[in-house]
């Protein structure tokens, strides 16, 4: 990603020329100005502007964009706030292995917020993100996955366990 997206001091040549990359199609581009917008970085924030820049990277697969929208529609930013929503863009960064989405994905299992509750889904994705991430978000995952274990049974943790082993084995 440009380092242009986390500067707050960004001219506006510079956004000008991102701008145009971001329009013909370029999703580095699209990723950087959803940052900015949905930061404040360089230009005024807009969450709205910054729903439409990610929605266009992320309909290209870019994982990081996926993400931030799922974050957009589950605190209703530039967006209706929509549980379903930010499950299904969740879902499409978490497939891909981003440990921010798999462990906001296995949140809303716990909660049953826009998915039907299912302790099993999320120990699997909360797991998922403990073993794909370091630091805060290891840590918060790994308190997390605890959590959730206190919910289940022992055949749901294997079960649980069993689905994360296997989604692991299926990724490049």
């Amino acid at each position: 990603m440009t380092a242009l997206h986390c500067n707050p001091d960004a001219h506006a040549d510079d956004i000008a020329a991102l701008r145009a990359r971001a329009d013909q199609g370029d999703a580095e581009a699209q990723v950087s100005l959803g940052f900015m917008y949905g930061n404040g970085r360089g230009v005024v924030q807009d969450y709205k502007q910054a729903v439409v820049w990610y929605r266009k990277a992320a309909d290209q697969g870019e994982t990081w964009s996926q993400f931030n929208l799922g974050v957009m529609y589950h605190k209703g930013r530039g967006v209706v706030q929509d549980y379903k929503q930010a499950v299904v863009w969740y879902r499409k960064a978490a497939d891909q292995g981003d440990a921010n989405a798999q462990y906001s994905l296995g949140v809303m299992y716990f909660t049953g917020q826009g998915v039907a509750q299912n302790y099993v889904q999320a120990h699997k994705w909360v797991n998922l993100a403990a073993a794909n991430s370091t630091g805060e978000t290891h840590e918060q995952a790994a308190r997390n996955r605890s959590i959730v274990e206190e919910k289940m049974t022992p055949q749901q943790v294997a079960e649980a366990q069993r689905l994360a082993g296997e989604w692991q084995v299926r990724q490049p």
